[in-house]
């Protein structure tokens, strides 16, 4: 064997890992390690429903169903009228010195609501009342004349029948008589007119009196103090109203009825009604008047309802809106319930239930039992009002799904 050859064989060392090799392993590693945190966040999330595109739905509000709707054969809007009102003015002109009322005031039939001037009518009255006096104590000395005639023709009679007294003595006696007699009777008449004259002007310090002509509410005050008031307002400037009243016990709405469904609405029909300034309550009422006429150019009838009690809060002049009944309300369908359109119900995995929108994601709640109302879906105690319910959801749909609204 060689010899040299020999002398090179040597016992071989452990490798030794060069510096290049190592940063090469450590790389790896990082970028294993990186991709399997990858891996978990991408399982998580997909898990989760981030990744996965938000389905569209249309959603719908859970609000009060009022049980009448599943009896309503349809509905009709108007406004509230009162059925006895009046513009209260004089009948006399002359200038208001006093009003007693503002708008909302309530006053009793009779009650002196507003005054004219009214001292030249005082005056003539007066003057009047005066004459008649002197009118009386004229028939008192007219009277007593009477009577002395009276006495002095029967006297002269006799002495005319025994020839005493001349004939013409005895007829100036009895014109005497005949004048006394008409002088009563003028007497008379005079203090008959006088006593017109007094009503007369009784009357007319009456007309300056404005009075309520029924017990109701001001509704406006259109004079004030210091203003003219006259008849249709025929002066220049005048006021021909000094206020505009009702009588809030004749409340009704006037609702305009479609001549399609005029066959549908008969008197004393029963019908719910709802006021848009008062949106969370609803008012019995039933049909009290078909007008007999139609509106040719809208093609409708005005019908009147009335009111089966009448709350302080209606007003003249609210908008309302009329649903006309089948029948009558039972006092448990007078009260409003939770519901939800029952398109909103669903099977997932053999039972029913719903998804509600909460935070951009679908809620499943389940409903084992079901109760309904007509369309509606009676949510109870199970849900509160105003929560977004999902319509019609798609098949797709499960529990923690992203979801947005369609527009």
């Amino acid at each position: 064997m060689d010899a040299e050859k020999l002398s090179r064989l040597k016992i071989a060392e452990k490798d030794q890992v060069s510096p290049r090799r190592g940063r090469k392993w450590r790389r790896f590693l990082w970028i294993t390690s990186i991709l399997f945190g990858l891996a978990i966040v991408y399982l998580f999330l997909h898990s989760g429903g981030w990744l996965s595109p938000a389905e569209t739905v249309r959603v719908v509000t859970v609000s009060s169903v009022y049980p009448s709707q599943t009896i309503t054969q349809f509905n009709a809007s108007g406004y509230v009228v009162a059925q006895r009102k009046a513009s209260v003015a004089s009948k006399g002109t002359g200038r208001l010195q006093f009003i007693g009322v503002v708008e909302g005031s309530r006053v009793k039939e009779g009650e002196v609501i507003a005054r004219l001037e009214n001292d030249d009518l005082k005056a003539e009255k007066s003057q009047a009342e005066a004459q008649l006096a002197s009118a009386r104590t004229d028939l008192v000395r007219a009277q007593t004349d009477l009577k002395t005639s009276v006495r002095n023709w029967k006297r002269y009679r006799n002495l005319l029948n025994d020839q005493v007294v001349s004939r013409e003595n005895y007829e100036n006696v009895e014109d005497q008589y005949t004048k006394s007699k008409a002088l009563v009777e003028s007497s008379k008449a005079a203090i008959r007119a006088l006593e017109a004259a007094v009503r007369r002007a009784s009357v007319l310090i009456e007309y300056t009196e404005i009075r309520a002509p029924f017990d109701g509410v001001v509704l406006t005050k259109d004079a004030d103090v210091g203003e003219v008031v006259a008849p249709f307002g025929s002066a220049t400037n005048a006021k021909a109203a000094v206020v505009s009243m009702a009588d809030l016990s004749s409340l009704m709405v006037e609702a305009d009825v479609s001549e399609s469904f005029l066959s549908r609405v008969n008197p004393g029909q029963p019908c719910e009604i709802q006021l848009d300034s008062l949106p969370e309550d609803r008012f019995a009422g039933k049909v009290a008047t078909i007008v007999p006429t139609a509106d040719r150019t809208r093609g409708t009838v005005l019908v009147k309802v009335a009111f089966d009690s009448l709350d302080p809060r209606i007003l003249p002049e609210m908008s309302a809106k009329v649903a006309f009944l089948s029948r009558s309300l039972t006092q448990d369908e007078t009260h409003p319930l939770l519901a939800v359109h029952r398109d909103v119900v669903v099977e997932r995995n053999g039972g029913a239930g719903v998804f509600v929108s909460e935070d951009g994601r679908a809620r499943w709640i389940p409903f084992p039992s079901s109760d309904y109302l007509g369309d509606y879906l009676l949510v109870g105690t199970i849900m509160r009002g105003g929560e977004q319910v999902v319509i019609k959801p798609p098949q797709s749909l499960k529990a923690g799904d992203r979801i947005k609204l369609a527009e």
